[in-house]
């Protein structure tokens, strides 16, 4: 008796979803969503990926339904059918180019800005004070660049448009301005 009312209770869902109940889509949503934002969360992801990625795998969800693109086959079907939609949707993300691009970006943001839990105060204000002496030594081309990426947090696909020229370029132009100024920072201690 409690597998067939389960699988009612399933039935009864895609019902609901097909009638566009609003109250039984608010509760089904809000219920499947922590575990499609922990699964984002622990690979890689941001509660802000687990939103967008989360809110498209359910309107796919709710256009198969609609379109009798899926029929439950066990009491929690259509709760596997939501997580494996968002799964992959995340799996596509993390596969793509833009994604890689966009974290090592940030990785590298953060290694540029960082400060390091084990220094002292003083020390960190030192280091900040060195970095920002050699960074007034570096050419302009070199400060605008770096300025714009790190402190306007500006991508470098939006810093290639804007200077019209080949994203690439703008990466090995960002790497040797990177070099330099680490090279008048090790200079200056010396």
């Amino acid at each position: 008796m409690g597998e067939a009312y389960k699988i009612n209770h399933q039935l009864q869902l895609i019902t609901a979803i097909k009638d566009n109940n609003s109250i039984a889509l608010k509760e089904f949503y809000t219920s499947n969503y922590p575990k499609v934002e922990a699964l984002i969360l622990k690979n890689s992801g941001s509660q802000e990926h687990a939103k967008d990625v989360y809110q498209e795998a359910f309107i796919s969800m709710w256009n198969n339904v609609r379109n009798e693109l899926f029929t439950p086959q066990n009491d929690s079907a259509l709760q596997g059918y939501l997580y494996q939609i968002a799964k992959n949707k995340w799996m596509d993300v993390l596969r793509s180019k833009r994604f890689k691009t966009t974290q090592s970006l940030t990785e590298e943001r953060t290694l540029f800005l960082k400060q390091d839990d084990t220094i002292e105060e003083d020390t960190y204000d030192e280091k900040l004070n060195i970095t920002m002496t050699a960074f007034k030594d570096l050419g302009q081309p070199c400060k605008d660049l770096l300025k714009t990426f790190y402190f306007e947090k500006k991508s470098l696909r939006e810093i290639a448009l804007h200077l019209n020229i080949e994203e690439t370029s703008v990466r090995n132009k960002k790497y040797r301005c990177m070099e330099k100024l680490r090279a008048i920072v090790l200079a200056s201690k010396s």
